[in-house]
């Protein structure tokens, strides 16, 4: 994560990249997250809908539901809300300056310069860019996803709120996909229990 997070200083995407990578966000969900999502008081982001194409040539971006229709409402770092503040600076610096030409009319977090949604290939591109300068060449956009969960549980994150911030359809589903996780978690409780046993 440190060397992903050097790699991705200065790229077009880095705040994109950023806030994906701290909140677990879909692919879809991100690209299509609107400001009226974002709570800045309560320090909260909703999610209920996702941007995806059109499975067809010359498809085009339309919103969908989410994976399993569940929405949800989730905290975030102070740190991932600097990111969006970035954000939502340099979009007012480029809607003043396309003046006529701005089309943010669904009101998108991340856009163009004209204030057009991201698609899905330029943001994965600059994601590969990235993560081939951060020596990990081989992953995926949705690894950020796994990385984001990972490390959640390995702060100490309980399972619940991992798996409601991640909208899994059920925490059992979070535990079979994390599970190698609270593996490593257990071992560390055994660890810490020791430690106490020898101080007693």
């Amino acid at each position: 994560m440190k060397e992903f997070l050097n790699a991705i200083k200065g790229n077009p995407m880095e705040n994109l990249l950023y806030v994906t990578a701290f909140t677990g966000m879909r692919q879809g969900e991100v690209i299509g997250l609107i400001w009226d999502c974002i709570d800045f008081n309560k320090k909260t982001i909703r999610i209920y809908r996702q941007l995806q194409k059109e499975r067809k040539v010359g498809g085009k971006y339309k919103f969908a539901p989410l994976k399993n229709d569940k929405q949800r409402i989730f905290m975030v770092a102070d740190d991932v809300l600097n990111a969006l503040h970035r954000v939502k600076s340099k979009q007012a610096e480029w809607k003043l300056a396309a003046g006529e030409k701005w089309q943010n009319e669904e009101n998108f977090v991340f856009t163009t310069e004209q204030g057009c949604h991201l698609s899905k290939c330029t943001v994965y591109e600059s994601f590969k860019r990235c993560a081939k300068a951060a020596r990990i060449p081989e992953t995926r956009f949705h690894d950020l996803r796994h990385t984001y969960a990972t490390l959640a549980l390995e702060q100490g994150t309980d399972i619940k709120t991992v798996s409601s911030n991640l909208g899994h359809a059920t925490v059992a589903f979070t535990l079979d996909t994390y599970g190698h996780v609270t593996e490593k978690m257990q071992q560390d409780s055994a660890n810490r229990m020791q430690r106490y046993c020898h101080r007693i």
